[in-house]
């Protein structure tokens, strides 16, 4: 029958309906489910909540954690590979900032240290950044002792996979999710989880892709030549192996220093002849900033950082001035602590500074107007500089390191959120929370909705799209879930008993 609603989908009545009754949803034929907890998303951030919640006492029956992955590290896994960071290379992460160990001790130094027996790793610690670059761990230590500790803490026994489609308030407190389970998975469509408290952890909706290059590749319908750093573009460099060619790069972060530094170093490994053409929006020469106190070293065209923001706004006066300031002076702190930028390495240094002195890696301010194909099959890239001359550079492939995609209405949860669930945004367009990660509009008589990660940033704690910053929200949830009575405070007594458990590697 034309139009039929498959078994156990949702109804019009509850598509527009803000607030579900349970009969509503029975109506429906949705099987339903009750678990006193549901984290949305099954990444790193869905994975701290839940190790600090485990730790805090609370059974693994009572978490449930909705998600399309098969692993807490596999969405962050996939992009660090893809934009040149593969399982050996060092991330942009402090070696203290440990999402598998809530205490930071011992560090990812020391774990390093141990690991490969080498007093050199913890003389970069003692010693950074004055005689030697910052340390940070290894892409593969992190996927590893998330595995362990995965494992420890049950984490799989709590992992239901499939799709979210929204989170809806419920009539007399508490929400429901409601998931699409993989085929074969339900003898329905849809299954829904009622739960009393919910945390979103969806992280980023998808690529940010520059105007004028996602413009080129609807247009001509040329996904080979035109690329996002975060998608598969193994291509590039294999075609670049082959014969010479040309690059343009777009960006000026920490990912296009990697893809830099891919190219750089396929060059010298392979002896190759590319060239790279590398195109900044804005240009920094020198140390920037307003006033002594907020000023980061830059030159080249680069702004340098050591991480994605300084130390103080994980845990210092920064932190501090965010939770007091308000929606206008946090934006103002934002603009000038965060922006793009990349730590300054002594080896990609010396690379670029061979290329600018061998002509063959010419980094320059432009705005690109458009991207053209040429007849012979490459791309030609109009520009203008902010002196107003015009340029053309024509290149066999254009790599864009400009970012992931950050706007709300573009995650399908969130959207919904925003338009049924009562939610609002702040300042910086992502989701309103108050001091304990709260969805601020969201409450359900009693009923919580929390979320962290990349949605929330622009509130009263800066770092949010870090790994310490995941574990501060965690940390600040737990402790109002605590003050509800869903768990055990983590009092020092708790706290050192756990951290010997995780020591000695004892499963909760």
């Amino acid at each position: 029958m034309q139009g039929a609603r498959p078994a156990g989908d949702l109804t019009p009545e509850l598509l527009r309906s803000p607030v579900w009754h349970d009969r509503q949803v029975q109506a429906a034929g949705i099987p339903l489910y009750d678990v006193p907890l549901v984290t949305v998303g099954g990444g790193l951030g869905s994975f701290t909540l839940v190790d600090v919640l485990r730790i805090q006492g609370v059974a693994a029956g009572a978490i449930r954690v909705l998600s399309s992955r098969d692993a807490p590290w596999q969405s962050w896994e996939y992009l660090t590979r893809v934009s040149q960071l593969p399982a050996g290379e060092r991330i942009r992460s402090d070696a203290g900032a440990r999402p598998d160990n809530i205490w930071g001790f011992p560090s990812y130094a020391l774990h390093e240290a141990w690991q490969d027996k080498s007093v050199k790793l913890l003389w970069q610690v003692l010693t950074e950044p004055i005689l030697t670059d910052f340390f940070s761990p290894r892409a593969a230590t992190v996927f590893e002792t998330v595995r362990r500790e995965a494992d420890r803490i049950s984490y799989w026994q709590m992992l239901s996979k499939g799709q979210v489609r929204m989170v809806r308030r419920r009539a007399g407190g508490g929400y429901f999710t409601v998931l699409t389970p993989p085929p074969g998975v339900s003898a329905t469509k849809r299954v829904v989880m009622r739960s009393q408290y919910v945390h979103l952890a969806v992280g980023y909706p998808g690529l940010k892709f520059l105007p004028d290059l996602q413009q080129f590749r609807e247009t001509h319908n040329d996904y080979h030549r035109v690329v996002n750093a975060y998608e598969p573009h193994e291509h590039v460099y294999e075609t670049l192996k082959s014969r010479p060619g040309v690059v343009v790069v777009r960006g000026a972060g920490i990912v296009a220093s990697r893809v830099l530094q891919r190219l750089m170093d396929d060059r010298e490994r392979f002896g190759l002849q590319t060239q790279i053409v590398h195109m900044f929006r804005t240009f920094v020469t020198g140390a920037h900033g307003q006033g002594m106190w907020m000023r980061r070293k830059g030159g080249d065209g680069w702004a340098y950082q050591a991480f994605t923001l300084p130390k103080s706004a994980f845990g210092g006066q920064l932190k501090a001035q965010f939770r007091r300031a308000g929606p206008e002076r946090r934006a103002a702190l934002s603009k000038a602590v965060g922006g793009t930028t990349t730590p300054r390495l002594r080896r990609w240094q010396e690379q670029m500074r061979r290329g600018r002195a061998g002509g063959w890696y010419h980094p320059f301010q432009a705005v690109v107007d458009r991207v053209e194909p040429t007849p012979d099959g490459r791309l030609v890239s109009l520009t203008r500089s902010d002196d107003g001359r015009l340029g053309r550079y024509t290149s066999d492939f254009i790599i864009d390191c400009t970012g992931l995609e950050a706007d709300m209405p573009e995650h399908r949860v969130l959207a919904d959120l925003l338009q049924y669930g009562g939610a609002r945004r702040n300042g910086a367009g992502r989701l309103a929370v108050g001091e304990h990660f709260e969805v601020l509009g969201a409450e359900s008589e009693g009923g919580v909705l929390y979320a962290s990660g990349a949605a929330v940033a622009g509130n009263h704690f800066p770092a949010v799209d870090s790994f310490l910053g995941m574990q501060t929200a965690a940390l600040d949830i737990a402790a109002d879930l605590a003050r509800r009575g869903f768990c055990s405070r983590l009092g020092p007594v708790r706290s050192t008993g756990q951290w010997i458990r995780w020591m000695r590697g004892r499963p909760l």
